[in-house]
């Protein structure tokens, strides 16, 4: 594990200034919360993947309960028996994948209000693993809304009044679908640029602040078109082209790490191309073919379930949903939920396995 100078984070503090911040209230009209009802995580040990990688699927191309589902298996892997010597993450990568459309702004308040406890309880339990990647995009590229004219013209941005438009142009990674987020633009969002210690756009543990620049982060706003691309900017975070020397996410993702995403979004994709059996593929290829390596924890709508708490305006998320379950360490939950305070505390323990029976690629 590598070594910093610099200070950890005060978790506890942070975490209840986080909370006594954020009171949620209802979701927008569309995508929405419709009552308080549903119950508490539901448990399911033993799933297996099976879906096989496609050979036909590029990254530019992915094609080729009011509970929430827990499952850990076997399948897609290579990883060695959990009582090996060599097993054993020491290195955890954290990708959020976040909806930035019209409908999210209060999701995005739950999930920054979660994230110290599940960041202090993830440093809690697993012990040898305290050399963290943390990185953020959103299923839009679009950057600035429609503020460029307007502040050009007449230095106020009537459309957005909190916007400011002393930012200059956007770079090329800001308006780049899959780059980690560093700046979010736009209505509901930090409207901050975030510049995090790692001069990267991932923030790690030398960061003095963690869930501070997560916020700054997360808070990725409200302009994204309502045809939401989760998947296209999940794989896109994930891929050779943006990882690789000089690309926008160079160093995030680590061979000797274990990648935990979260995808949190209220609506079906609707915008990317290809389909979850693509996606999938892609996803693991980011891994070495270990899909054992990958946890996903999705947040999406659900409306599958009998009881229902999210609206029935919205569409439901079949392939969302069928991607998921298709990873042997997944859990899924209620988008909908007023705190995801409960489904962290479940995915806790389902990082704590993978991190326990992952061997390093090489």
């Amino acid at each position: 594990m590598a070594q910093h100078d610099r200070p950890q984070p005060d978790w506890s503090r942070t975490a209840a200034v986080l909370a006594a911040t954020y009171a949620l209230g209802a979701c927008d009209e569309i995508g929405g919360r419709q009552g308080d009802g549903g119950g508490g995580i539901s448990i399911t040990i033993g799933g297996s993947a099976d879906a096989e990688a496609s050979s036909g699927a590029t990254e530019d191309d992915p094609g080729g309960d009011d509970a929430a589902v827990l499952d850990v298996g076997a399948g897609g892997g290579g990883n060695a028996s959990a009582g090996d010597e060599a097993t054993g993450c020491k290195k955890v990568d954290f990708l959020f994948v976040i909806d930035n459309s019209g409908s999210m702004s209060d999701e995005q308040d739950s999930l920054i209000a979660s994230f110290p406890g599940f960041m202090q309880t993830i440093e809690s339990t697993l012990a040898d693993a305290q050399d963290y990647h943390v990185m953020v995009t959103d299923t839009d590229a679009a950057w600035g809304g429609d503020c460029t004219l307007q502040c050009a013209l007449s230095g106020i941005c009537l459309s957005i009044p909190d916007y400011p438009c002393g930012t200059g142009a956007p770079t090329a990674c800001d308006a780049t679908l899959g780059a980690g987020v560093t700046y979010p633009i736009g209505s509901d969002s930090s409207n901050r640029r975030c510049n995090f210690a790692t001069g990267a756009r991932y923030i790690d543990t030398t960061e003095p602040d963690i869930s501070a620049a997560f916020q700054c982060a997360a808070k990725v706003g409200s302009d994204g078109d309502g045809d939401e691309r989760a998947m296209s900017a999940m794989v896109s975070a994930l891929s050779a082209d943006l990882g690789q020397d000089g690309g926008c996410n160079e160093g995030f993702i680590r061979d000797d790490a274990i990648l935990v995403i979260t995808l949190i979004t209220d609506e079906e994709d609707k915008g990317s191309n290809g389909l979850p059996e693509g996606w999938y593929a892609n996803i693991v290829a980011s891994k070495k073919g270990d899909a054992n390596a990958v946890v996903v924890l999705g947040l999406i709508n659900d409306r599958d379930q009998p009881a229902p708490l999210c609206s029935a305006e919205v569409e439901d998320a079949v392939k969302l949903r069928t991607v998921v379950e298709m990873f042997p360490n997944h859990i899924r939950g209620s988008v909908c939920e007023p705190s995801y305070n409960a489904f962290f505390e479940g995915a806790v323990a389902l990082v704590d396995q993978a991190c326990d029976a992952f061997v390093p690629a090489g």
